[in-house]
């Protein structure tokens, strides 16, 4: 896999903000990428030195349309631990 398939979306949310201060940040990702690979595509992407790295799959969300149910595809997030003095500026001032 691409280091550039690797990494989807920051996620910005309430809880993301907050792990923002403890030097973490959340990241969506592929599906098949893995620990190793999500720690070298931050490090190489955003010029910085990852500590540890979690992951998350997120189950898909189901609703219903009509008289059928729909359901949404899961996906995968990564909690991302940056090495103290290290940010990662593209979440600066969000």
């Amino acid at each position: 896999m691409h280091l550039y398939d690797v990494l989807r979306r920051p996620l910005v949310t309430e809880k993301a903000t907050l792990l923002k201060e403890g030097d973490k940040y959340v990241f969506e990702v592929a599906k098949k990428a893995t620990k190793p690979q999500i720690k070298e595509a931050v490090e190489k992407t955003f010029k910085v030195k990852v500590v540890k790295v979690n992951v998350i799959v997120a189950p898909g969300k189901t609703k219903r349309m009509g008289g059928r149910e729909v359901t949404s595809p899961s996906w995968k997030k990564a909690i991302v631990g940056l090495q103290p003095g290290y940010k990662i500026t593209l979440f600066e001032g969000v």
